[in-house]
């Protein structure tokens, strides 16, 4: 058995300042006197023979005496009282700096109930509750760990979770206790404080880096080994073979021209994004620009069986554009159009002007009519390396960055880039830039 006698209620072993007690004294002088004068009043209506006067004057003085005893004594001389402390709200002033926070916050008690959310918290768990545990709305196991840790007495605690529905997010998340010195936990007081950091975004880039690393890297791989093959075998079985060397040197070719296509496309991506930020300021008349990309894929179109038709209306105003990357946009969306639409034996070229000054636009569609598009692919074909048919790119020579290219230099242009197709009747291109006065 310990002889260790409880802890003591810091409020009720704090030092009284003399002024408050002096001000104590006071009141229970004037609480003194006030009980003589109803006493006195007492007496006076007993001995007046009013039996129903001297029991109002005996009510008054107890009702008198209860009302001093709780409004004229300070707080801080009475014991400190557990059920009083468990009904206050919590501070306001912490919950209003709570509040102010564009991450989400959350207050606990010591059992995990949730004493306040900012509006934050509340946006991102939607199954969080006043009064409810939090773990209610964050059942990752990690959390709920990191949770138990500082209800046990831990000072600190953290944690990383991935919700994958109904979106996927991520977050990491620290529980702190409130204050360090001896705790006396009770219902529906703050105990404990969750932040939350939301690093969906920054995954999600991180995702995004790793995928392209190891894309390139792959897309580098594959024609580099196929030279260093074939350079082994002309180097051995093949040093003397012409027809075998000539073969070789011929595919040597092509690969080398393939990694040079995809370091291009590469430094291209990496300098358009460098100036992402940056307007282009100079006109470009698209109609004379779209002549000129599609008399170059001339000959390409007459290799592969396809007609070139135009639809391009007279009088558009220029745009605000850098001209080298328009025409980048215009050669690969038509090439595009020409290597995987050649089924169709067409492609069409529209410009027209949408709106008018101030703010017009000008949209240029390249629609073929080859097998078209599955749905499910629509949404993904701007990101780097992405391809509907890998095998078919690869034959004709496709980096899977193309269309990347268009869609960052349409965005810097400010303009959009929409993908419409339809498995059997083709695709189409549409490509919407704003116009300048000059």
């Amino acid at each position: 058995m310990s002889d260790a006698s409880p802890p003591s209620d810091p409020a009720e072993d704090a030092p009284v300042p003399p002024t408050l007690r002096s001000l104590v004294m006071r009141a229970n002088v004037l609480r003194v006197l006030a009980i003589a004068a109803l006493g006195g009043l007492l007496f006076m209506a007993h001995l007046s023979s009013l039996p129903w006067l001297a029991h109002l004057l005996a009510l008054l003085a107890l009702v008198f005496v209860w009302l001093g005893w709780r409004t004229l004594e300070p707080s801080s001389l009475r014991r400190a009282d557990p059920v009083r402390s468990i009904r206050n709200p919590p501070d306001m002033r912490l919950n209003t700096v709570l509040d102010a926070m564009t991450s989400p916050t959350i207050l606990i008690d010591h059992r995990g109930n949730m004493v306040h959310g900012n509006a934050a918290a509340m946006r991102a768990l939607a199954g969080l509750r006043l009064g409810h545990p939090v773990s209610f709305a964050l059942r990752a196991p990690a959390m709920l760990a990191a949770l138990e840790m500082v209800i046990a007495g831990q000072a600190e605690a953290r944690a990383e979770i991935v919700e994958r529905v109904p979106i996927e997010r991520s977050y990491d998340i620290i529980i702190r206790r409130l204050g360090q010195g001896p705790v006396q936990p009770a219902n529906g007081v703050a105990y404990a404080v969750i932040f939350m950091t939301d690093t969906t975004a920054a995954r999600r880039l991180e995702a995004m880096r790793a995928d392209f690393v190891a894309n390139a890297s792959h897309e580098l791989r594959t024609p580099l080994a196929s030279i260093l093959g074939f350079i082994e075998t002309l180097q051995g079985p093949a040093r003397d073979d012409p027809v075998a060397r000539r073969n070789f040197l011929g595919i040597m070719e092509q690969q080398a021209r393939r990694m040079a296509r995809l370091i291009e496309d590469l430094l291209s991506l990496s300098k358009i994004e460098l100036n992402a930020h940056i307007p282009p300021a100079a006109s470009v008349d698209l109609a004379l620009l779209l002549r000129s990309v599609s008399d170059a894929l001339g000959g390409l179109a007459r290799d592969r069986g396809v007609q070139l038709h135009f639809e391009l209306a007279e009088g558009m105003p220029p745009v605000a554009g850098d001209r080298d990357e328009l025409v980048r946009v215009f050669e690969n969306l038509i090439e595009n159009a020409i290597k995987y639409g050649q089924s169709g034996g067409r492609v069409d070229i529209g410009l027209q002007k949408v709106g008018e000054d101030p703010p017009a636009e000008l949209v240029v569609q390249v629609r073929d009519y080859g097998p078209g598009i599955a749905e499910e692919h629509l949404p993904r074909l701007t990101e780097r390396f992405y391809r509907a048919d890998v095998a078919e790119s690869r034959v004709l020579g496709g980096t899977g960055l193309g269309l990347a290219i268009v869609k960052h230099i349409v965005t810097r242009h400010r303009g959009r880039l929409a993908i419409s197709s339809t498995l059997g009747e083709g695709a189409v291109f549409s490509v919407t830039l704003p116009t300048t006065k000059d």
